[in-house]
């Protein structure tokens, strides 16, 4: 969006890092105050990892909240298409799945009409200085739960990634034109590239004591499928959203998987140790 501003329209640290059979309930709600929306070069890459995990859908939901208005005009190229938009505190991957919890009218409308219709909605990741430009197509995979106030227990999937183009008007939810986003052209990764990725999340899994699914390392989409996987920052996941090669999200998944290894092997000898110190010799 170059850089253009619209109107209207948070990392997270735990004790230990762990393979776990669901993913946790969290907040994730978009900003209410003014903020900008920002270009891809606007991301900045954090380290501090947190959780790996399996995918459980049907537990942690996710609580979503509201936004502002948008409003921003321009001419639309050719070959878009106007899409809903959900605005929220997290990212979604390819191929991720992500439980939500939606109670706020607006979304309970674009979740029904998305359900009704077949249709994919879009999810930006809206962060503390403005919602970013690319984002990931969702479909809802699952209604967990449909409850008397018109609030929805969801399961959705990441696929295709998208740029908004331009806000539109007319609706009670934030729409848009967006345009797919597609890898640059000779991005094709190395055989050794994604072998680096997958051992390195074979290591992760080893030294959480997980057992993990077989890894088709030709998968056109291995970083996506590898990092959907594992409970990183948002600003990291987003970083991984806007690079526009597969080789290159490989070596950074690598690199993020790498971290969390070693996290973890601290974290457990940091425990041994302090088993030790607090045990009383026998007598």
């Amino acid at each position: 969006m170059d850089g253009a501003v619209a109107e209207g329209l948070g990392e997270r640290l735990v004790d230990e890092t762990v393979l776990v059979e669901e993913r946790q309930p969290r907040e994730a709600r978009a900003s209410h105050h003014d903020q900008e929306v920002v270009s891809a070069a606007g991301a900045v890459l954090h380290v501090h990892l947190v959780r790996v995990r399996e995918r459980g859908t049907k537990k942690g939901l996710q609580a979503v909240g509201g936004h502002g208005a948008m409003v921003r005009i321009r001419t639309y190229p050719v070959a878009m298409e106007e899409i809903g938009l959900f605005p929220l505190g997290i990212v979604l991957l390819p191929t991720e799945r992500v439980p939500l919890h939606v109670f706020e009218p607006r979304y309970t409308e674009l979740i029904g009409e998305c359900l009704e219709l077949e249709r994919e909605f879009g999810l930006l990741y809206a962060a503390d200085d403005g919602v970013r430009e690319i984002g990931t197509r969702a479909h809802v995979l699952e209604v967990l739960e449909r409850l008397d106030d018109g609030r929805l227990n969801i399961v959705v999937e990441g696929g295709g990634r998208f740029r908004v183009e331009s806000l539109t008007q007319g609706r009670s939810f934030l729409t848009a034109v967006v345009v797919p986003v597609a890898d640059a052209p000779g991005g094709a990764p190395g055989a050794e590239t994604a072998a680096l990725a997958a051992g390195a999340f074979r290591a992760l899994a080893a030294v959480a004591g997980a057992e993990t699914d077989e890894i088709d390392e030709t998968a056109p989409e291995l970083s996506f499928e590898l990092a959907a996987q594992v409970e990183l920052p948002v600003d990291a996941k987003q970083r991984l959203l806007e690079l526009d090669s597969e080789e290159q999200r490989l070596v950074l998944v690598a690199e993020l998987l790498d971290v969390m290894r070693a996290t973890v092997s601290a974290t457990r000898e940091l425990g041994e140790h302090a088993k030790k110190n607090g045990s009383r010799p026998s007598r």
